[in-house]
């Protein structure tokens, strides 16, 4: 701002004393004129007098939700820039800040430099369109989406996601297993502008190369053997809403040259057809692995990775935002609860103990972990007693190694018999202090399934057909077990295992 220049006028409204002083002092510092009150009907008389260049609002005050008054200025004043905060900090207050209108989105407590950021990028843009009213789904539908978290890392999720809910764009979410992947696609898809259409998710890693084609752009009649009649795809089948490309990493180069095309034309085939379909579909892919290495290794294409990467969303792993695990934590005992299993609660050094995992699997492994706490477990309060047991068998497996040195059995053989003997211990334990195990084969075989389907993939480089004739086991089957625990299928050459076969 330069000394010729009036000074601009911001208009706050919070019912929260301290703040307004603090802000209005802040501000006042910055050379702008502040008008600060705790009733939204004086802020809203304000602006019907035309009076400030920018407002800043809490959403809960005594006399109304400022987010409600959001569109009704929009409307008055679609010049008039809107800033609103909130103590909630939720994934949903959020979306429906974006989506009525507001420039920016900031959660309690907030930073004085990122709003004073805010507020100089806001007086200095020219102003978009109003935004319809109306918009935001209801409280119901927020609420079945476990975006759950007040760390920073999670704010500004929830910021990129609100934005993006009234775009179109393509967006690429990275994260390790369990970190919630297709919820924000889910979130995308419900929140935004083609909500009333279907969502369609494919898995890349579930489904044999040779047919992904096929599932994805659909068939013809006559197209390859098996095929008698038509097949709608994926492209298809998601007319209108969000094709979901879970593990884009896993999809074999001659699908991602299609894939490609698609992107760049707008229009596809079907697998033996000649008539352009249309594609209208909003993409939302995701991925574990390192797209970024796996261009250096010739495995997949630069051109699709910048198709997709339109908008990249990372999410982050448990172990960076462990000031949410008791949020998420209290989140998975409730939804236990609503299952149907017995109402439970954690102490301050359960939650402690929650803390201090390395949480491998992410919010996955957590919400096992809870329903597991609520399912065997008679007493109302978990201790941290009964968290360090559940964990210490979990952290003790991640510490052995998968394989032993040398790769002989003997040893192999002695973890696996200590594996059982801890699971017997516990066993023994819960007898002694009368909370029973009934399924003490369940939890054994839990153990030995995972290493053995993780290395008999790596042996078939991730041929789920070979994989289950070596197992004996049903094609979906496997596929189910692979979805249940969370393994992802590694085409390669099998390191840890016996190799590759023939």
């Amino acid at each position: 701002m330069t000394t010729s220049e009036a000074p601009r006028t911001i208009l706050i409204a919070d019912d929260d004393r301290a703040v307004r002083t603090v802000l209005s002092q802040a501000l006042g510092r910055s050379g702008y004129h502040v008008r600060a009150t705790s009733s939204a009907g004086t802020l809203w008389r304000w602006v019907e007098d035309g009076e400030g260049d920018l407002v800043i609002t809490d959403v809960v005050m005594p006399d109304e939700n400022g987010l409600d008054l959001v569109p009704r200025i929009r409307r008055v004043r679609p010049d008039l820039r809107v800033v609103v905060m909130s103590a909630q900090s939720t994934f949903l207050t959020a979306v429906k800040a974006a989506q009525r209108g507001a420039f920016e989105y900031l959660p309690k407590p907030f930073d004085l430099k990122e709003l004073l950021a805010v507020v100089e990028r806001a007086l200095a843009r020219p102003p978009a369109p109003a935004a319809a009213e109306g918009a935001a789904e209801g409280e119901e539908a927020g609420q079945r989406l476990p975006l759950i978290g007040r760390s920073p890392a999670m704010q500004e999720i929830y910021r990129t996601v609100a934005r993006l809910t009234t775009t179109d764009l393509t967006v690429m979410i990275t994260g390790e297993s369990g970190t919630g992947k297709e919820l924000v696609a889910r979130a995308l898809h419900e929140h935004g502008r083609r909500r009333g259409g279907p969502f369609v998710a494919i898995n890349m890693a579930a489904i044999p190369r040779e047919l992904i084609e096929s599932e994805l752009f659909g068939h013809e009649r006559g197209a390859f053997t098996g095929a008698l009649t038509r097949g709608v795809g994926r492209f298809e089948q998601a007319a209108g809403g969000t094709l979901f490309l879970d593990e884009i990493g896993d999809m074999p180069p001659e699908a991602q040259t299609r894939l490609l095309r698609v992107l760049q034309e707008g229009e596809f085939t079907t697998v033996g057809g000649r008539t352009p379909i249309k594609a209208n579909v909003r993409i939302v892919a995701a991925t574990h692995r390192d797209l970024r290495q796996l261009i250096r290794q010739g495995l997949f294409r630069e051109d699709l990775f910048y198709r997709l990467n339109v908008v990249p969303i990372r999410l982050p792993p448990l172990r960076e935002r462990r000031e949410d695990i008791p949020l998420l934590a209290r989140h998975f005992l409730d939804r236990a609860r609503a299952a149907g299993l017995p109402a439970k609660r954690l102490d301050e050094g359960a939650l402690e103990r929650l803390k201090q995992h390395a949480w491998p699997g992410n919010a996955r492994e957590l919400e096992n972990l809870m329903r597991r706490l609520a399912a065997l477990y008679p007493q109302e309060v978990i201790g941290a007693e009964v968290v360090a047991a559940e964990l210490a068998e979990a952290e003790a497996g991640a510490a052995a190694p998968a394989v032993p040195e040398g790769g002989g059995s003997p040893a192999g053989a002695a973890t696996l018999e200590q594996a059982i003997e801890r699971h017997l211990a516990a066993f023994v334990a819960a007898h002694r202090d009368g909370m029973p195990i009934r399924d003490l084969y369940d939890r054994v075989l839990a153990e030995v399934e995972r290493p053995l389907l993780r290395l008999v993939l790596a042996a078939t480089r991730g041929n789920q057909i070979k994989a289950a004739a070596m197992l004996g086991l049903n094609r979906n089957t496997l596929r189910k077990k692979l979805r249940d625990l969370d393994l992802p299928v590694v085409r390669g050459s099998g390191v840890g295992g016996p190799g590759p076969l023939p």
